[in-house]
């Protein structure tokens, strides 16, 4: 007499509960790589916003100074400047104990390095409190990407960056494999791309602001944001950028 065959999971539940198992983990953790991506794009564009969000939102420029910036200080009467979140806290999100501890842009402002990790909705009632006053110029979303940002989306630029010399810490050769394949369209295997921007080369003397921008773009403009790769590659594109010419 011949036995009938059933599936394997029919003669061994066990069997059925880890594959079921098995295959919601695989789910779950593809899920999570989806969130997480989408989650980058929130950061990016929190980053934009930290940058010079009303280019962002298209809105028109700021006339009058920001409440909270000190009316002895280089950028005051200039609106446009010291509403910008970077005027006051930094390209390396540390305000006054980081780069623009002196210099034209310093303010004597903290920076939001002290608001790592914090709950997004606590960064967003100070966006919106009379001293940063941003509750009637962003939408809600925009508040939420920029509170995200804060939170969430500041790099350690000192892993990045050597804050004595401002030399990048990366590969110029494995940047310049970057620089060619991504860059180079709009601006260049020269760097001298458009004509109306400073040559990379030059920029270089800012590179917290090169790092920021590669990793979040221009407001405005159609650049990539480089933030959900390794951030290492932001590094070495910027090590092969120090070696682009600093003139037309």
């Amino acid at each position: 007499m011949k036995l009938p065959v059933f599936p394997l999971s029919h003669r061994f539940p066990t069997v059925k509960r880890l594959t079921t198992l098995g295959l919601a983990t695989t789910f779950l953790a593809v899920s999570s790589l989806a969130v997480a991506a989408e989650q980058e794009s929130s950061l990016a564009r929190g980053g934009l916003l930290y940058d010079k969000w009303f280019k962002v939102v298209g809105a028109a420029k700021p006339t009058a100074d920001h409440p909270a910036y000190p009316k002895d200080k280089k950028s005051a009467g200039k609106a446009s400047a010291n509403w910008r979140c970077k005027e006051c806290h930094g390209w390396d999100y540390r305000g006054a104990a980081g780069a623009y501890s002196s210099g034209s842009h310093f303010s004597g402002i903290k920076g939001i390095d002290g608001m790592q990790g914090a709950d997004p909705a606590k960064v967003v009632a100070l966006l919106k409190d009379p001293v940063h006053g941003y509750g009637d110029k962003l939408s809600a979303e925009d508040l939420s990407a920029l509170a995200l940002f804060v939170s969430q989306g500041q790099i350690d630029m000192d892993r990045y960056i050597d804050r004595a010399s401002k030399q990048p810490k990366g590969d110029a050769a494995r940047g310049a494999a970057y620089f060619n394949t991504v860059c180079a369209h709009c601006h260049g295997e020269d760097g001298l791309q458009p004509k109306e921007m400073v040559p990379f080369g030059k920029q270089m003397g800012n590179p917290w602001e090169v790092m920021h921008k590669i990793m979040n773009g221009q407001p405005d403009e159609k650049m990539p944001a480089l933030r959900a790769f390794d951030h290492q590659i932001a590094a070495d594109i910027m090590a092969h950028m120090a070696t682009l010419p600093q003139k037309r």
